[in-house]
């Protein structure tokens, strides 16, 4: 089944945390350290830099008191720029799906308050997956029937790590960053961006590899999860090559934003030049389920009627996943 997309969106937080504050922490870690082994300059949060500083977020229900937005004011923003970009009106939503590591609350789903905030009545729940949630939902959307859907359905990820970040554990002070994203999505109402090639796998057996526990901080086991990405990653991207792949198209990578030197590996490995791979990163961090959604929005407006994208994540689970946006008859808007 073809899901038809009509608009991203994202939102970004203003506070930034550099390498540089980082340094200032005290906590063993340089620019240099940091630029080495995960590529990252600069990540958001919804966190007061203040309070980082003074407490480094060591008290968790302290640091998600402290924040300066909840998960449903992230989402809304992301939502209203793909709102926009659909060219419809929040009136014309008949779903909101929502999908995130780091729910705020175990009931309501996040979705409800995210439908709430925005005036929106309709049907709302989430599908998580943590990083791979964006992707869970468009295969769960797959699988239903098409004209029992509604015409336009919203979904929004919001991804405010930082707040269960230890900023005085230095394997996870210099990865996470804040962001939300938002797409409108139809199986009905044609458009000229479809997604194509969906798939989801999970590895039940690893759920105790990346953990986001209720009552404590993130952790995860880094050398197991990266090997996993890695080899996962470029399964998916070949495969998608392989069925996809077309010499008057052009192929695009855009990959799960955790680590930009396992994302230059997996390039290397799949002979995706710099020109067709895109990131952010490196100025945003790792945005879990954020982070691919949010590099393809952010270059909204650039993609053509030659692009494919082809999108490939892994997460906590452990889950891996692909999809390919392809954009048809769309040109450049200058």
């Amino acid at each position: 089944m073809t899901i038809y997309v009509h608009g991203f969106g994202h939102f970004h937080p203003e506070n930034e945390i550099t390498n540089r504050f980082l340094e200032e922490l005290d906590i063993g870690t340089t620019d240099e350290w940091i630029l080495e082994r995960v590529g990252i300059r600069t990540r958001r949060t919804i966190l007061p830099l203040d309070y980082i500083r003074e407490t480094k977020n060591r008290n968790l229900a302290e640091g998600l008191e402290a924040a300066l937005y909840k998960n449903d004011e992230t989402s809304k923003r992301a939502a209203e720029m793909a709102i926009e970009r659909a060219g419809i009106s929040i009136s014309d939503i008949g779903m909101v799906l929502c999908g995130s590591s780091v729910v705020e609350r175990v009931t309501p789903a996040e979705a409800c308050k995210v439908a709430a905030l925005m005036g929106i009545e309709t049907i709302a729940f989430d599908i998580n997956s943590a990083c791979t949630s964006f992707h869970a939902a468009l295969y769960a959307l797959s699988l239903m029937v098409p004209e029992k859907l509604p015409p336009f359905i919203l979904y929004v990820s919001p991804e405010n790590m930082t707040p269960n970040v230890d900023y005085s554990d230095r394997a996870s002070a210099v990865l996470w960053g804040d962001a939300a994203i938002a797409a409108v999505v139809s199986t009905q109402v044609p458009s000229k961006i479809s997604i194509i090639g969906n798939t989801f796998f999970s590895s039940p057996a690893g759920h105790d590899k990346v953990v986001v526990p209720r009552t404590s901080h993130f952790y995860q086991e880094g050398r197991t999860v990266q090997k996993f990405a890695i080899s996962k990653t470029v399964q998916l991207v070949k495969d998608l090559q392989k069925k996809y792949g077309d010499p008057n198209r052009a192929f695009n990578f855009v990959g799960h934003q955790a680590n930009l030197i396992m994302l230059e590996n997996i390039c290397q490995r799949c002979d995706i030049s710099n020109e067709r791979h895109y990131s952010n990163i490196e100025w945003f961090g790792n945005t879990a389920a954020a982070g691919s959604a949010s590099v393809i929005s952010q270059n909204w407006d650039n993609w053509t009627e030659t692009d494919d994208i082809g999108v490939a994540g892994v997460g906590a689970g452990l889950s891996w996943s692909s999809y390919l946006l392809r954009f048809e008859g769309r040109t450049r808007e200058l």
